[in-house]
């Protein structure tokens, strides 16, 4: 597969990344890899993504079919099923809902941290956290936000 960037992509992030971009359009590997680098992929392992293609379709997830290229040898163009949709909508709610597990997990964090607002990390988190809930507005459906008690206050200590 290739490889991720170490900066916490979700287990087998790889799967719907390429169900997405086979729902926007057909496409043939190495479209689908420079597609990646979007998601945080990097192309430095074809043969995995690849293997990856081949499993979705063994699944029935993805067919493939050879075209002619213009200018050189025909290529195996990809493209979504009915059941590789399904299993698009059901990843996609899976990550929508890790997210809002996530977003708990930030905001409980910064509570508890308590790290000054200008503060890098802090900043980071919360551009993160507003960037998800704009996200959602725009989407016009607010996230349900989990009922987290707020993390217990600890002492300051110097």
């Amino acid at each position: 597969m290739p490889h991720a960037l170490s900066s916490g992509l979700p287990r087998n992030f790889l799967r719907p990344c390429l169900l997405l971009l086979l729902r926007e359009d057909d496409a043939h590997g190495y479209e689908l890899a420079e597609n990646l680098c979007a998601f945080g992929f990097d192309s430095s392992d074809p043969g995995a993504l690849y293997r990856a293609l081949r499993k979705l379709e063994d699944e029935g997830l993805v067919r493939s079919d050879w075209e002619r290229s213009e200018s050189g040898p025909k290529r195996r163009v990809y493209s979504l099923t009915a059941e590789g949709i399904e299993e698009l909508d059901v990843r996609a709610t899976d990550l929508a809902d890790g997210e809002r597990r996530i977003d708990a997990f930030l905001d409980r964090y910064l509570k508890a941290r308590r790290l000054p607002k200008n503060n890098r990390r802090s900043r980071a988190i919360n551009g993160r956290l507003a960037a998800h809930r704009e996200a959602t507005k725009r989407r016009g459906e607010l996230a349900p936000r989990p009922d987290v008690p707020a993390a217990p206050k600890r002492p300051n200590i110097v």
